[in-house]
């Protein structure tokens, strides 16, 4: 990919299946290298780990955000986070997966391109009831 700012699609597994992160997310490529924005959905993770690299949260409050660096699009990326939301500190082990990287400044268009076809298809159908009401 060339360098840039991009638009990916994260999904996250592991865990007890109650954390999330958000999707899509940004991902820049720089000079070959690939870093993402991991935002969780809560404010309690304060340490990630992968591929033998530490990271710590870039944000002070809100939910809990890591920039990390990304071997690959399309393949499972094996991470432990730890979380101090229980009675004490412990590491969890996810998976992450990115896919589907657009332009940043074209992260709108899908949603745009599937309101016109919504619209499209409602359109039709209004078009469609209106001739059957007029024949009967």
């Amino acid at each position: 990919m060339e360098n840039g700012n991009y638009m990916a699609d994260v999904s996250l597994t592991g865990g007890s299946g109650k954390a999330t992160v958000k999707s899509p997310t940004e991902l820049t490529v720089t000079d070959g290298g690939m870093t993402a924005v991991i935002e969780w959905n809560s404010p309690n993770y304060d340490y990630m780990e992968l591929g033998g690299k530490e990271y710590y949260p870039v944000n002070d409050g809100g939910n809990s955000r890591f920039v990390i660096d990304v071997a690959a699009l399309d393949a499972d990326i094996p991470v432990r986070a730890e979380t101090v939301a229980m009675s004490e500190p412990h590491m969890i082990d996810y998976t992450l997966r990115f896919t589907s990287p657009v332009p940043a400044g074209n992260a709108s268009a899908a949603p745009v391109w599937g309101v016109c076809v919504t619209g499209a298809v409602l359109a039709a159908l209004c078009v469609i009831f209106a001739v059957r009401r007029k024949r009967k």
